[in-house]
């Protein structure tokens, strides 16, 4: 057992290739924890929703319903186990798809076993995301039980992880925010602080909570990062 290993979580491991799902099984006993396999993604759909498992390891690429898939249904039912989806797929759109259907983070195979039982301790410390307030800046407004966001009395549709990335910016409202500040609350250190996808998301709220009302909530600040004002 690791130093850091959290004896009596329990972990779904959700793969089709019954070589990886045993040798990642048999990573997790010996690291202490529980763990339970799956091979399709309706199974994966009825044991989250029966069982109060601590963390899910979703493949993408499974018979039935593929891992996006089951992710999207598991979040629209209100599961909300941190969910780490596992993958060969490394494209930059793969992993924001993965992200946008609810997953919190993404492990690219092949991967070293010793890295996938330190990122399913850390969702595991995390916990579910808890039911929260509403937060607002300015007139922008963010149900975090719902996440429901509003300028004014206009709803705005946003993505999962778009949401989870306000919702970083929302609570520190002023305050200059590093790209791996941004990282490490939506992702919980998915990504190295080089990697443009908060650049990509920034952009995307912009055209979203910004540009239909003429605001510019999100300030870039110079060779730091973001930050958000009033706007």
């Amino acid at each position: 057992m690791s130093a850091g290993s959290l004896p009596g979580v329990r972990v779904l491991v959700v793969e089709d290739e019954v070589k990886l799902a045993k040798a990642i099984r048999e990573a997790l006993r010996a690291d202490g924890q529980l763990a339970d396999v799956a091979i399709t993604g309706e199974d994966a759909l009825w044991m989250a929703s029966a069982t109060p498992y601590d963390v899910l390891c979703l493949d993408v690429n499974l018979p039935g319903i593929d891992g996006f898939e089951a992710c999207r249904r598991l979040r629209a039912d209100g599961v909300r186990t941190p969910i780490l989806m596992l993958t060969a797929r490394d494209a930059v759109a793969d992993r924001i798809t993965g992200l946008d259907t609810g997953a919190d983070d993404y492990l690219v195979k092949p991967f070293d076993v010793g890295e996938l039982l330190a990122r399913i301790r850390a969702l595991a410390r995390r916990g579910p995301v808890q039911r929260g307030t509403v937060l607002r800046v300015g007139d922008l407004e963010l149900d975090t039980a719902t996440r429901r966001v509003r300028r004014g009395d206009v709803d705005i549709p946003l993505s999962t992880k778009e949401g989870q990335i306000l919702e970083v910016f929302m609570r520190r409202p002023g305050d200059v925010l590093t790209r791996l500040d941004l990282l490490e609350g939506a992702w919980d250190g998915g990504y190295e602080n080089r990697s443009n996808v908060i650049d990509v998301y920034v952009r995307y709220l912009r055209e979203k909570i910004d540009r239909p009302f003429g605001r510019s909530s999100i300030e870039t600040v110079r060779g730091a990062g973001y930050r958000m004002i009033e706007g």
